[in-house]
């Protein structure tokens, strides 16, 4: 038999096999979960004692921003926090890298493993960009790792969808997911960030505003996109950051995009910056609006969301809604970065910091928790803070006490502007998670939603990225620092401690298309873009460790 490794004794907790804190033997073998050998007298290579302590899969970052040249700018835009950041040192199997609220490429990748997350996907990249991304990734050590492509303001998007072409729009959808190498198609403020372009200060708000010169609207994009990838069966629904994000009275639009979808799935991203009641821009009138959209949510099952949660302090704002980083660098009097490229997107990137005291950033932060609260079923709503956008990664442990102890989640609304308490349920909201829920919110549930059918969770098959804590009555200490984080079956952390070198995969989709349909997507290319179009594909042999995943069947 190849080398096995036997976790034993440990309390699992499995919840996409229904395993809910039993002890449970784990074998594994070639990277991956395997059956108990049915023969008694096989001794494994190694075993690890996890007695009395918790086992569960590997985390799972379904929404961040890590890689790629938004990411790259945002870094050098923060020398401040270069300057005064904690500062990782070389070792003898880790190379040196520096935090802040935007890490470099190798501090991502520590940091990730050493708080027990296995794979994260970076949430907006812009084709044009993947190469840059997939450099990136290939410095980022220790996790699996994939992005998703900008497309809600593609130019051949908005006019397949204006002209109502859908076999057209499936065929360069599947194209340039495949000639990026990339997951997932992701939509942020479709056609308002090309308004924006077009116009000084323009943006759209409302989903069936029109975008001049494409005479299009946003629900057109919304529903076109929903529709084709769901023809072509990607493993994850289109994944939308909404219009009008941020602002107040926003709710309405988050809620009109949601029924756009009429029953094609789709993920609504860092739904908090969503979910606000109010009016032109009037602090005195901002409020949450959860529980309407919350209600939407637990009535219609092809609809899931990513939290976007606020933590208090200095942070990066990097979007692709190029009108809303100009907006946040005004409101935040700080300076600002903008970027367009061409035929795709766009970019804004600016410092900012959320205060306790501040109503606007407490209801935020409540907002934020009111959805985890109120999502009924675990399975369809996910942890992230839109890093660094809400907060860093590096918050999760505090958010995962704050929705397990109710006491030091009412300790902490103590401390935020007490109006909170008037515009927002979350101080009524009683309910706390378990250890089980805590499993489905941040591993099997993203790897449901994600379509990764070897993440997420411990059965036979499953790719061996497993975390084991030290149970502690502060669940934010007992998630901060893993006791041992095994991925693909190796121990790369022990105790806080790196052990072993380890690149990650790339995950990506390949999905059919109709190969006749590239004559008029060159056609393009040609006449509009400043590359040629044999130029911009990703060669195979441009990523290493790539790992495709097979479409739905």
């Amino acid at each position: 038999m190849p080398d096995t490794l036997l976790i034993t004794g440990g309390y699992v907790y499995d919840p996409t096999n229904g395993v809910d804190g039993q002890v449970k033997d784990l074998w594994i073998s070639g990277g991956k979960i395997i059956e108990p050998p049915s023969d008694p007298s096989v001794r494994p290579t190694r075993t690890l004692n996890a007695a009395g302590l918790v086992v569960m899969p590997g985390g799972i970052d379904m929404h961040c921003h890590i890689a790629g040249p938004k990411v790259n700018a945002a870094r050098k835009m923060r020398p401040e926090e270069k300057r005064n950041a904690e500062k990782i040192h070389r070792t003898a199997v880790s190379h040196s890298g520096t935090m802040g609220s935007v890490p470099s490429t190798f501090a991502t990748g520590y940091k990730y493993i050493g708080l027990g997350y296995t794979t994260a996907f970076d949430a907006a990249v812009p084709p044009l960009s993947a190469r840059h991304t997939h450099e990136e990734f290939e410095d980022t050590p220790c996790i699996d790792k994939g992005f998703y492509v900008l497309m809600g303001n593609n130019h051949y998007v908005m006019r397949a969808a204006r002209d109502g072409d859908q076999e057209r729009l499936q065929n360069f959808t599947g194209w340039l997911l495949g000639a990026a190498k990339a997951y997932a198609c992701k939509l942020v403020n479709p056609g308002g960030v090309e308004v924006w372009k077009q116009q000084a200060s323009g943006n759209v708000r409302q989903i069936d505003e029109n975008v001049e010169h494409f005479d299009v609207t946003p629900r057109q994009v919304i529903q076109a996109m929903s529709r084709a990838v769901d023809a072509l069966k990607l493993p994850h629904s289109v994944h939308i950051h909404a219009n009008n994000l941020g602002m107040p009275g926003n709710w309405t639009t988050t809620l009109e995009t949601m029924r756009s979808l009429e029953g094609f799935r789709g993920h609504m991203t860092h739904i908090q910056f969503h979910s606000y009641g109010g009016g032109d821009a009037d602090e005195h009138t901002f409020s949450s609006k959860v529980a309407p959209l919350a209600e939407y949510v637990n009535a219609n099952p092809n609809v899931t969301v990513d939290v976007g949660q606020v933590l208090f302090g200095k942070t990066t704002s990097m979007t692709g809604d190029g009108p809303l980083g100009y907006y946040l660098a005004n409101v935040y009097k700080t300076k600002w970065f903008s970027a367009d490229t061409e035929m795709e997107a766009g970019c804004g990137i600016a410092p900012i910091e959320y205060k306790n005291k501040s109503l606007v950033h407490a209801l935020q932060w409540a907002i934020g928790l009111e959805w985890y609260l109120m999502v009924e079923d675990p399975w369809r709503v996910v942890m992230s803070t839109d890093h660094p956008n809400g907060g860093s990664f590096l918050a999760y442990p505090q958010i995962i006490r704050l929705l397990m102890d109710r006491t030091y989640r009412e300790e902490a609304l103590k401390l935020v502007h007490p109006a909170v308490r008037e515009r927002s349920q979350l101080a009524d909201l009683k309910r706390e998670y378990s250890l089980s829920e805590i499993a489905i919110i941040t591993r099997a549930g993203p790897a449901r939603i994600l379509g990764l059918k070897n993440k997420g969770h411990l059965g036979p098959g499953a790719d061996a990225d497993i975390t084991i804590y030290t149970p502690h009555e502060n669940k934010e200490t007992m998630f901060s620092l893993p006791r041992y984080v095994i991925k693909s079956g190796r121990i790369l952390v022990e105790e806080g401690d790196l052990r072993e070198e380890h690149l990650g995969n790339l995950l990506h989709v390949a999905p059919g298309y109709d190969p006749g349909a590239e004559a008029d997507i060159s056609a393009w290319f040609e006449d509009c873009y400043s590359i040629r179009f044999r130029n911009y594909p990703v060669g195979d042999a441009y990523s290493h460790a790539a790992q495709c995943i097979p479409c739905r069947d």
